[in-house]
């Protein structure tokens, strides 16, 4: 084992577990502050896998941007009353079978893909365009233009959304 590899999955693991720890934690300060452990570990990955361009998005965009957004919006909504509902044991069993559920469709999707593709074709792929960025770059503005934009479409749609919340709320 090279010392990549170690360290791919040292980050990989950490990353898994700080996952873990913003689901489970009470308190939405601290699962928020957990992302933002996750999002820099991941990155860490990213770079491991010589994807530099998705490193730095993960760590402007989500741990930057997205993450502070949302503790803005834990401040507003008052995040201590929310953390005092109860949960009674109905709901925790759906959650369960829905975590098995989500645990199952995620392991066989990772199956099938190590089971058909060879590892590394995006990487190759992407060479052809020049290297990571220009091969991002390329394939999000050809092949994968049709997602891109229904992705921003609805990411406008709930920006919308919030403000419209927020305005409601605001005027009461």
């Amino acid at each position: 084992m090279s010392w990549t590899q170690f360290f791919f999955y040292v980050f990989a693991g950490l990353s898994l577990l700080c996952a873990l720890m913003v689901v489970t934690r009470r308190n939405a300060v601290h699962s928020a502050i957990f992302l933002i452990i996750t999002f820099f570990f991941m990155a860490a990955v990213f770079v491991i896998l010589k994807a530099e361009l998705l490193a730095a998005v993960q760590v402007l965009v989500y741990a930057g941007g997205v993450v502070s957004l949302m503790l803005y919006v834990i401040m507003l909504v008052k995040a201590e009353e929310a953390s005092q509902v109860k949960q009674n044991l109905g709901q925790i069993a759906i959650a369960a079978f829905i975590a098995l559920l989500l645990a199952l469709q995620v392991g066989s999707i990772v199956y099938l893909y190590f089971a058909q593709k060879p590892a590394g074709k995006a990487a190759v792929e992407a060479l052809k365009y020049g290297g990571n960025t220009e091969g991002i770059g390329a394939l999000l503005y050809t092949k994968y233009l049709f997602p891109f934009e229904v992705a921003s479409v609805l990411l406008l749609a709930a920006m919308v959304g919030a403000i419209v919340l927020a305005k409601n709320r605001l005027e009461r």
